[in-house]
């Protein structure tokens, strides 16, 4: 499912607007950005959580020639599911 099956499906079973349910998922989604750029914990109940992983620089290495590459650091989303979910789709 992508966002706008997702945007979809939500005007559909709640019998709202196209134009509301885009408004109601795009907030959700950049609330959901923005707690992570801030350093926050998104948990959703019985869904499960995301946050931000920083990862340092390192020297790696290209494949395709073995040539060392300097690789940045960053920061990146992890997504940890919750229990109910993986019992969800384990049933």
């Amino acid at each position: 499912m992508n966002k706008s099956e997702l945007i979809k499906t939500l005007a559909e079973q709640s019998d709202v607007p196209m134009d509301e349910a885009t408004q109601v998922v795009n907030t959700f989604f950049d609330c959901m950005k923005d707690a992570l750029l801030q350093g926050d914990r998104v948990e959703i109940r019985g869904f499960g959580s995301f946050k931000m992983k920083e990862y340092g620089a390192y020297t790696g290495r290209n494949p395709c020639t073995g040539e060392r590459v300097d690789v940045q650091p960053k920061r990146l989303p992890f997504f940890r599911a919750g229990k109910e979910l993986k019992e969800f789709l384990n049933d």
